[in-house]
């Protein structure tokens, strides 16, 4: 589905200087599969969920999406595939304080330039009931508990249908009861939907559910397994 070939990523820092974060990595991301990405901070983990999630693009390498290399789309373009088919969970959640949850749950949609295969509407109100925060349509993020933020952070991921959902670090601000319900929610859409997962995590808990964990220090993969 994503492939990564022989990707660096490198940082201009002041004074002519360069920072390289990431170190020839080859790596594909498959259909269906749960996937967690280890290592220490400063590791390169999230630099190389951006460029999984077509946020970034590298300095040397290529990235491809369903054996297309995205280095010939325009800026729009990418976008556009970006918006569509990858989905986006962070552990600050993310959410924009003055909309209310139905409205941060619809704000992909609203940056969308095309059409779309399906009402925003209606989705997003089965979004919600699946994840226990329908009655929570019309609340601000500031009424909302930790684990019901990251609920729509979830739904908000998943209204556009992307093929591949990224968490970084989605159970950072929760308490560990929380963080069980939000991991067991990931697995299910992992298992039901058949949708790709990658979750970068010092979690052990997602780590012991993931099908594949990928290890990175340095810049560098150092184990799959």
């Amino acid at each position: 589905m994503i492939r990564l070939l022989n990707v660096c990523k490198d940082y201009q820092l002041d004074g002519g200087l360069s920072l390289t974060a990431l170190v020839d990595i080859s790596l594909s991301i498959p259909q269906d599969e749960f996937s967690a990405i280890v290592g220490p901070s400063g590791s390169g983990k999230s630099t190389l969920m951006h460029l999984v999630g077509l946020l970034d693009i590298p300095t040397k390498g290529e990235v491809l999406v369903e054996g297309k290399p995205i280095s010939r789309l325009s800026d729009d373009k990418l976008s556009g595939l970006r918006n569509s088919f990858v989905g986006f969970v962070f552990q600050q959640f993310n959410l924009i304080p003055k909309l209310t949850v139905l409205e941060n749950i619809l704000l992909p949609t609203v940056y969308t330039r095309g059409d779309l295969n399906f009402d925003p509407q209606s989705r997003s109100e089965i979004l919600m009931k699946r994840f226990g925060i329908w009655d929570k349509a019309n609340s601000f993020p500031n009424q909302l508990s930790g684990g019901q933020q990251q609920r729509v952070a979830i739904a908000r991921a998943l209204i556009m249908k992307p093929r591949l959902l990224l968490a970084d670090e989605p159970t950072g601000n929760l308490d560990s009861q929380t963080g069980k319900e939000i991991i067991g929610l990931l697995v299910d859409l992992n298992k039901i939907e058949k949708l790709a997962l990658l979750i970068v995590t010092h979690d052990q808990a997602i780590v012991r559910k993931a099908k594949r964990i990928i290890r990175i220090r340095d810049g560098r993969l150092t184990k799959r397994s």
